[in-house]
């Protein structure tokens, strides 16, 4: 199914620490990647962690994370685990996604450990013949993570 390829291709990207690849998963001319606690999701306040609400903004974030930042903080790799949970048809080739995830980190030094878990709520673009995240939200469940988020999760 075209959800789940672009579910396979996004966390392929990021554990790939592709962001070209994982920016190709976003629509070109309508999307928005926004991440967020669960406890600020679930009382209405949009306090966001990574707040991409464009594609240009999509863009700089990429951009930071490969030339800006690159050097200044300490790398990590990323495994992504996502269980889709539902799908329903919106509109004329819309979908909204429900999907939990858990992402595991490994330090520099070889340290695993779970880096954060949540919800997807996605809106997901398939009318083109392919599939593309029209809006993809991260709300994490975690409240302290062991460590400060680069990546998009």
């Amino acid at each position: 199914m075209l959800i789940d390829a672009l579910q396979t291709r996004y966390v392929c990207a990021l554990d790939g620490r592709d962001l070209a690849a994982w920016l190709d998963c976003f629509a070109p001319t309508e999307a928005s990647y926004i991440c967020l606690p669960s406890e600020g999701e679930s009382q209405g306040l949009p306090l966001a962690i990574m707040m991409d609400d464009t594609p240009a903004r999509l863009r700089d974030r990429a951009r930071f994370i490969n030339s800006v930042w690159a050097g200044t903080f300490e790398d990590y790799a990323t495994r992504h685990f996502v269980q889709r949970l539902r799908h329903a048809r919106q509109s004329s080739g819309r979908y909204a996604v429900d999907s939990n995830f858990m992402v595991l980190y490994t330090s520099a030094r070889g340290h695993s450990e779970i880096l954060v878990s949540g919800s997807y709520k996605d809106e997901i673009d398939v009318s083109s013949g392919g599939a593309a995240f029209v809006s993809k939200r991260a709300v994490l469940d975690t409240v302290a993570m062991p460590r400060y988020l680069v990546y998009p999760v």
